[in-house]
């Protein structure tokens, strides 16, 4: 078994949170690099697609968890490097790792990296209303704040996306092509006609926010570098951002990079929209108005932001699965969600219309 590298696994439709028993043996073995002892360990979420999961523990010395990172060793190093750095030099609200016997922050079997951190308890997620989105966002903005300045270890892989931001641009216009041929070639799928009729608008939308983004101050502001900008979580939202005793706790930062901090916030908001079914000025200025109140906002990163929240995000991502299985893809249920999204989005440019010069009046706060 020490040989056996971990790979993605398939679920078991009749057990939740299946885990093969090779990896639940290099669990236990992981385990004996610590100094405390288990009492009972329960798997509370897998990535059974990927290779990873998460196990929460009771130990004589208090809740903990137990993680297997599915990403390369190299990357998993950057993240728990930086989730060291936010606790122990900048003491922010993330889970403190617990260290190995030898001192180490993670220990490594079966090609990935395993660590241990402290269990927060009790965490609950905060309303799914306007209060809700603000105390996100605020935390999204301190977390930023004080990740700048992160250096990785040694030898880790640096992840970094500051740099990208055209390049995922123009990916999503390509990508628009790859769907007009797809649904081309399955027209008589129910969903192909209507992708095809919507295809043109969301297109245009995709050039205009490149072309927006070229004559920005966006490439100015990405050579001020990593260091200066910190880390996004890439995967924030209402269940990574949760409630403690004494504050707000950002958990999970497995997928940490460098980038410019609105993305994670538009993503925030434009996910947010979505769950509403609307855009809604309020609930939009509001959410900046929190995030700057934690990490302000300069005008050109306000204009930054303006511009991803233009780029057609959730008609991208949630009809770019349709290359994998184009047959399956395209039913009925897409042709509704096609409907739903391009209603969501006829109400989003009234909005960035009513905001667009927002801070104009905030410069100098």
């Amino acid at each position: 078994m020490e040989n056996t590298m971990i790979m993605p696994w398939e679920e078991d439709p009749l057990q939740e949170f299946y885990v093969p028993d090779y990896i639940i043996q290099y669990a236990h073995q992981v385990l004996e690099a610590y100094d405390f002892s288990v009492h009972s360990m329960n798997v509370v979420t897998t990535k059974s697609d990927k290779g990873g999961a998460i196990w929460k523990m009771e130990t004589n010395a208090g809740p903990k968890s137990l993680k297997l990172l599915h990403r390369r060793p190299a990357r998993s190093m950057f993240s728990l490097g930086a989730q060291d750095y936010l606790v122990h030099q900048q003491n922010a609200k993330v889970p403190p790792i617990i260290k190995t016997k030898d001192g180490s922050s993670y220990v490594e079997a079966g090609g990935k990296l395993w660590f241990v951190a402290e269990w927060i308890e009790p965490l609950t997620p905060v309303s799914k209303d306007l209060t809700g989105a603000k105390h996100l966002c605020h935390a999204l903005g301190e977390f930023h704040r004080l990740s700048k300045g992160y250096v990785p270890p040694q030898h880790s892989e640096i992840a970094s996306r500051v740099l990208k931001w055209p390049k995922n641009y123009q990916k999503v216009i390509n990508k628009m092509e790859w769907f007009r041929n797809i649904a081309m070639a399955y027209q008589e799928m129910p969903a192909s006609s209507y992708l095809l009729q919507v295809l043109d608008g969301f297109e245009q939308q995709a050039i205009a926010s490149y072309e927006r983004l070229q004559a920005s101050s966006y490439t100015e502001l990405a050579q001020l570098g990593n260091e200066y900008w910190g880390l996004v979580h890439q995967d924030y939202g209402w269940s990574n951002g949760q409630m403690g005793q004494d504050g707000m706790w950002i958990i999970d930062l497995d997928g940490v990079a460098y980038d410019l901090p609105i993305r994670d916030l538009r993503k925030l908001i434009s996910g947010t929209m979505a769950d509403l079914y609307r855009w809604d000025t309020t609930w939009v200025r509001e959410m900046i108005l929190a995030y700057h109140e934690a990490n302000p906002i300069s005008p050109q990163l306000y204009d930054l932001l303006m511009i991803d929240l233009s780029l057609p995000n959730e008609f991208y991502k949630n009809i770019k699965e349709v290359v994998y299985e184009p047959e399956l893809f395209l039913n009925e249920q897409t042709r509704a969600l096609i409907q739903t999204i391009v209603d969501t989005d006829q109400t989003k440019w009234p909005v960035l219309e009513e905001i667009q010069h927002d801070w104009k009046g905030v410069e100098q706060t």
